[in-house]
């Protein structure tokens, strides 16, 4: 049995921190709840799909609540 690949069911934003830089990445939520991750100077290019509990990890280590901080 395979699992159905999530679809992006919204937009891809950028930080509003980045200002009117290139290089930047932008994510959009995708249908299972995780997020998909893009370069903004290749929309086209590949994309990174996170799961739920993938994307919380990593955004609660950049906040630095995965380990207490």
């Amino acid at each position: 049995m395979t699992s159905a690949t999530p679809t992006i069911v919204g937009p891809f934003v950028k930080a509003t921190a980045s200002g009117q830089q290139g290089d930047c990445v932008e994510v959009a939520p995708l249908s299972d709840g995780g997020r998909a991750v893009r370069d903004s100077k290749d929309q086209h290019g590949p994309r990174l799909h996170f799961g739920p509990a993938q994307w919380t990890a990593f955004t609660d280590n950049v906040k630095g609540e995965a380990y207490g901080s």
